[in-house]
Order: structure tokens, then sequence, then C-alpha cells
């Protein structure tokens, strides 16, 4: 498939429709979902999605976490898998090799003069991946999704950190798992993004002159600049280090909905909804269920719920006219930074999903994690009562 072919968000107006816009099902230069026949409307089975090839994929990004020691023969016994067995491309970033337990062994040089490598805000390989391997914990995903701003190839996880609700593939069948992959022998799950929009003031020291900065070489520079970003887990925005409570202003498709007077507010996704949300006190919401949550931290308000809305809806946080102090902003823990008067922060839907790989399927994946990782509805059983057991209890 080429690359233009492949739409860009410019080409997604949003509407009124309030199952938000329907995903692409291209993901990366070769791979998209396989159709079903059967599907009724534009909702299809969980259990349906299944991952197919156009052509036969040749690269692959490895995505490893950063200076973990458990990780570096994992690491290496994948790469000499994909480069030697599978004749795979392999995309690695620039500073996972100069760890020096990989930089310094002999014994890998000849497979490491093999990979492609690449810089994170540096180097474009959007269109030069055709799936994705991740060793390590649930931030490797989050990672591997903050490198794709449009299009993201297929990501395959595995449970190789500490709690792994997102990585569901244990790393003592790679091979086998690997090859069903690479055959196109996959269930997906359609992890939903939000495309966020960050407009702030140009804040100048002294007087501004018709509300925009004369530059050094003589033009003028606007008095707003906006930063776009693709959110897998959360947008956090909270009170930072101030001692004061967080005022901001909470809209939807340009109503004003509440204001947060709180520690802060979380909107995130349905794969958001079991991090920080749910420790927050939200419900949590199976990935394929199209919506957005809103849940308060610590409201100083008794009857402040959190509450999920339909994905289609346009989100938007500004900080009070009556705030004391500014706030922070952060996307899924990183690029954190302070918004003040006039700045804005416009959530929606993205129209560019994470098509995260199954072990099962989505359903059975997502209970599975629920119960593995953080135990859900774990009680000793009551126990049974026998027919005696009956004659002899009084009644309350």
């Amino acid at each position: 498939m080429s690359t233009s072919s492949v739409p860009s968000c410019a080409e997604f107006r949003r509407t009124q429709s309030l199952h938000g816009p329907s995903p692409v099902t291209t993901f990366g230069p070769k791979a998209c979902m396989l159709k079903n026949p059967k599907a009724v409307m534009h909702i299809q089975d969980p259990a349906s999605q299944r991952l197919t090839w156009n052509k036969p994929p040749k690269s692959v990004l490895v995505i490893k976490k950063i200076q973990d020691v458990s990780l570096l023969q994992p690491f290496k016994e994948l790469c000499i898998f994909l480069t030697e067995q599978k004749q795979m491309l392999v995309y690695v970033e620039r500073k996972v090799l100069e760890d020096p337990a990989i930089a310094n062994d002999d014994s890998f040089v000849a497979v490491k003069k093999k990979f492609c490598t690449f810089r994170e805000d540096f180097d474009d390989i959007s269109n030069r991946v055709d799936f994705i391997i991740c060793l390590g914990g649930d931030g490797t995903l989050l990672y591997a999704s903050s490198l794709f701003q449009e299009s993201v190839p297929p990501v395959m996880a595995f449970h190789l950190g500490s709690l792994g609700f997102l990585t569901p593939f244990n790393f003592d069948t790679y091979q086998t798992q690997v090859t069903q992959v690479i055959e196109g022998n996959a269930a997906i799950v359609l992890r939903s993004r939000l495309s966020v929009r960050v407009v702030k003031e140009r804040r100048e020291k002294g007087r501004a002159k018709d509300r925009k900065l004369i530059l050094s070489n003589g033009d003028a520079e606007p008095a707003r600049r906006a930063m776009q970003y693709q959110v897998l887990n959360e947008v956090v925005v909270d009170r930072g280090p101030s001692s004061y409570l967080s005022n901001v202003d909470l809209f939807l498709d340009g109503h004003l909905i509440t204001t947060v007077q709180g520690d802060g507010v979380i909107v995130s996704t349905p794969t958001g909804s079991t991090a920080y949300a749910v420790a927050a006190g939200a419900s949590m919401i199976h990935p394929n269920v199209p919506a957005i949550m809103i849940t308060p931290i610590c409201p100083h308000s008794l009857s402040f719920r959190p509450i999920v809305v339909p994905a289609g809806v346009e989100l938007k946080v500004m900080l009070s006219r009556e705030a004391r102090n500014n706030a922070w902003v952060s996307f899924d823990g990183r690029k954190r930074q302070e918004i003040g008067q006039g700045d804005s922060i416009t959530i929606t839907t993205s129209c560019f999903p994470v098509p995260s790989i199954c072990f099962r399927d989505p359903v059975n994946d997502w209970f599975e994690s629920l119960a593995q990782c953080l135990h859900w509805n774990v009680r000793k059983k009551q126990g049974y009562m026998s027919s005696e057991e009956e004659e002899v209890e009084e009644p309350l």
C-alpha cells in the first residue's frame, strides 16, 4: 500500500456523530484489519477483529525498556531470530544500542551491523516499519504509541515488566508467537487514542505590540502557538507544585459543563481507564467501547463522580478566570508543561488507534489482565452451608 493512500488527520472532518470518528483500518505500510462481511453497521464483534497483511512484512521495530539488565538476553535472542531466521529488517532506537552491556558485547557485533537505528523526535520511521515488538512493561506500549502520530503499525507486546496489563505475550514461546503474527494469524484490538491540541498564549516580558513578537530577523511571530499529541492512556491536568486547588473549566462541544476544583482531572481512553483513572475511582471500560472517561482527582465536592461521554464529543479544558494558580498537563505521563490563563487543551477521539495484537482475543485477554494484574473481584469464597447448619441457624 502506498503512503499516499494513508489518510491524514486533516482529512477527517469532525462531525456531530456521538460515535466518534471511524478509526482507520490500515496500520503502517502493509498491515490492515481483515474485513468481516457479516459486520453489522460499523461495530464489529471484538472476536472477529483479525490481522491480515497486504504484503508480507519485511521490517520490524523492536522496543526495549532502557537500562534493564534482565532484558538484555531476551533482546539479543529476539533480534538474532528476526534477522537470521526470519530475514527481517530490524529497527532499534540508537540509545538502546548505547547501553554498555550491548555496545561492549563482541558476540553481538555482527547482528548490530544489520540494524537500522533512529532517534526519537529526529527521525521519521512511520512509513518504514511493518510491525512493532515491545519488550518490557506497559510503558513500552505507551512509548511505541508516542512514536507514531498518525497510522500505527500492529504492536506485539511481551510481558517482561512489572504489571503487564497491556502486554499479553510470554517470552517463553516467542518464536511460535512471532511466526504466527508474520503469517497474519492473530487477533487484534483497536485501542483508541486521544487527539490533543494544546494552544498557548505567547507570554512576553514588557508590552506586546499588536499581539505579535518581533523576531531578530524582522519577521512577526504569531501570538499563539499550537502543539498536537496522540495519547493512548490519558491526559492529566493537575495543580502541579501549588498548594492551592486546581480550578479549571471543562467544556463539552463548546458548552461549559462544570468547573473542576480539586487536585485535577483525568481525561482517559478506555485503555487508560485501568491506569490512573481506576486509581482515582473510575470504572474500567473495555477497549472496544467507543467512549471518553472524565475522572476528577480528589475533587472538593461530595457529588463529583467520574463520567463516561461518547467518543464523538470535543472536550476543552481551560484555566478558570478565578484560578489562583496555573495548572500543569501531561500526556501519558510525558511532555509535562504548564498551562496558564488563555491557554486551552482540546481533546477528541483520534482516528488513528493502536492495533494491539492479542494473545487469544480482545475479550479473553482483557478479563485475563483484570484477574492476573489487578486481582479483580478476588475474594475468599463463602463456605457451603449444610442442611443441619440451616436448621440450627436463628433467623435475623
